[in-house]
């Protein structure tokens, strides 16, 4: 799932981390949304905000709104400049530290909210959209461009092509993978919508308030050790069989 990069990632890798990762981006969207009024999974919305205060000459005020905007290019620019780095390094999982600082950055967030009053927001918005920058970027750069998973607009814009060419009997040879990618898009949207729906649950209806992020980053660690120890199990197994084949091919040459 975070490992298999390139012409080994198959549909259902691409599956596994958009579900898990568009579910994170559904929790963080709504408690940041609850918590402080903002959007912060994208920033299409900020960017529209920011050009309406410079056209307005209010440049201080858009200021903040350059900030975030600023906050998710950064998150963007660190995660691929950590994978760029270290993914020569055959032992270690190049995805792992964009994660793990992902998680820190929700649980710190959910557990600081229990002993600070979260009177500085805009630093807070700064953070999140610093982690969703983080994450669109890993899971940009593991699938190939090919998975999203903190905004939808450009989700929507893709299903609706992909749907739009099953009718025409031009891309009838590629049918298979436009049924993929509908099946890929589709996930993508209802897990961002049931990590939404779960998130406002645990905000509300439970009222854990800020604490609901430690659920996301919960989710983003467990899906770490789950694909890890998967991993270790598969190559475990790999090796005992090539010792297997070993010893029966040897004495087939001494015969």
């Amino acid at each position: 799932m975070f490992r298999h990069q390139g012409k080994s990632r198959t549909l259902k890798h691409n599956l596994r981390i958009a579900t898990i990762l568009s579910f994170v981006a559904g929790i963080v969207n709504v408690t940041g949304f609850l918590s402080f009024k903002q959007l912060t999974t994208n920033v299409t919305g900020h960017f529209a905000l920011f050009i309406n205060d410079v056209a307005d000459f209010e440049f201080w005020k858009g200021t903040i709104y350059f900030l975030y905007i600023f906050s998710f290019l950064t998150g963007s620019f660190v995660s691929s400049f950590l994978i760029e780095q270290y993914k020569e390094n055959k032992k270690l999982n190049v995805y792992l530290l964009p994660t793990l600082i992902e998680s820190l950055i929700l649980i710190s967030i959910g557990v600081l909210s229990n002993f600070v009053e979260m009177s500085f927001s805009d630093l807070l918005v700064c953070l999140l959209l610093f982690a969703m920058g983080l994450q669109n970027s890993f899971v940009t750069k593991i699938s190939n461009a090919v998975v999203r998973t903190t905004h939808l607009t450009g989700l929507f814009t893709d299903l609706g092509i992909d749907i739009s060419q099953l009718f025409f009997p031009k891309y009838y040879s590629v049918r298979h993978k436009l049924k993929a990618n509908i099946k890929l898009r589709i996930y993508i949207i209802l897990f961002f919508f049931a990590g939404g729906l779960f998130g406002g649950f645990l905000y509300s209806k439970l009222d854990l308030k800020l604490n609901t992020l430690i659920f996301g980053a919960v989710i983003l660690l467990i899906s770490l050790i789950y694909d890890d120890l998967r991993y270790r199990i598969i190559k475990t197994r790999r090796k005992y069989q090539q010792r297997k084949k070993i010893p029966a091919n040897t004495h087939t040459k001494n015969a």
